[in-house]
């Protein structure tokens, strides 16, 4: 029997969920091949690998307002979103400021976008927090690592994006008696099956709903890999993570995380400081990767890493023979 692979994408607009296999199974290509396993290669593309999936949920994320407008991704849904994700954008600043090698170039970008978010004297007035944060994400898109044509475009549409997070987290918007969180981790779960190992590979946002959803899971997940995790974002995140305290799922077996010192998502990315161990001593253990160019939070990025592509390949051929 293959061993399953699931992918766990995070935030972002509407995607062909199967151009984005594809993408992510070459991005893992091409780091097999960085890794030294380039035997894997033909195996990973071509499907007898692994039995490969991935969880879409982002078109869950759509309101009302956009089903017949071109697919766009909806907008926060209130105050307490747009107040999440200012406090997301303040930790994240925060953090990297803290930096002892932030240049000083960067240093100023981000001292103007704290003000932006932290306006003095409390400015407040209509629609204040989501305000704060597009003119501070406006401001942060000059920033290395955010700066792409590709990337986010500006920061009226970004915060529809990170809005995501915010969406996700505050466990509203029920549908049938289920909320939007609950919608997700169904998604998620409808890949996972309980019979022989699977490798889950969860990015962003992605991370936060794997976890979630691997808590409820009794199969065998020999491997988790999180890519560019706001789990560590000890204000926004981490408290309404659910079950607390936070801890490695049971069910799996080793845990790598990495992260990106130019994403700015991942605001606190060693996050075996902040997650408990499962029964078995299993926790995170963080790895930071660096890729070159101006858009570095996508998950291909990641998983063109030969850091991350070769335990993945490995514990994929692990699986096989077990």
């Amino acid at each position: 029997m293959r061993p399953r692979l699931v992918f766990v994408h995070g935030i972002g607009g509407p995607r062909d969920a199967g151009a984005e296999l594809q993408e992510w199974l070459r991005a893992l290509a091409h780091g097999a091949r960085a890794a030294g396993h380039g035997g894997s290669v033909s195996g990973l593309t071509g499907g007898w690998a692994a039995d490969a999936r991935f969880a879409y949920y982002g078109d869950l994320f759509r309101t009302s307002e956009s089903q017949g407008g071109g697919g766009a991704v909806g907008t926060p849904g209130g105050r307490d979103d747009e107040e999440l994700v200012v406090r997301l954008l303040l930790e994240a600043v925060d953090e990297r400021l803290a930096d002892p090698d932030v240049a000083p170039h960067e240093a100023r970008v981000l001292a103007h976008a704290r003000a932006q978010l932290v306006p003095p004297g409390g400015a407040q007035g209509l629609g204040a927090p989501g305000r704060h944060a597009a003119n501070a994400l406006t401001t942060l898109l000059a920033l290395p690592g955010l700066r792409s044509a590709g990337g986010w475009l500006s920061g009226r549409a970004t915060i529809g994006v990170l809005g995501q997070v915010a969406r996700y987290l505050n466990r509203g918007e029920p549908e049938g008696g289920v909320t939007l969180d609950a919608r997700i981790r169904g998604r998620v779960a409808e890949c996972l099956d309980d019979d022989g190992p699977t490798v889950v590979v969860a990015h962003s946002l992605g991370t936060v709903v794997a976890l979630e959803t691997l808590h409820a899971h009794r199969g065998e997940v020999p491997l988790l890999i999180t890519l560019g995790s706001p789990l560590g974002t000890r204000t926004a995140v981490l408290p309404r993570v659910r079950p607390q305290p936070v801890s490695a799922p049971a069910c799996v077996g080793r845990w790598l995380n990495f992260w990106d010192r130019d994403d700015i998502v991942a605001a606190r990315p060693r996050l075996e400081e902040f997650v408990r161990a499962n029964a078995s001593s299993v926790r995170p253990v963080s790895g930071r990767v660096d890729s070159d160019g101006a858009w570095v939070h996508p998950a291909a990025r990641y998983l063109a890493q030969a850091a991350v592509a070769g335990p993945l390949v490995e514990a994929l051929t692990a699986a096989a023979t077990s």
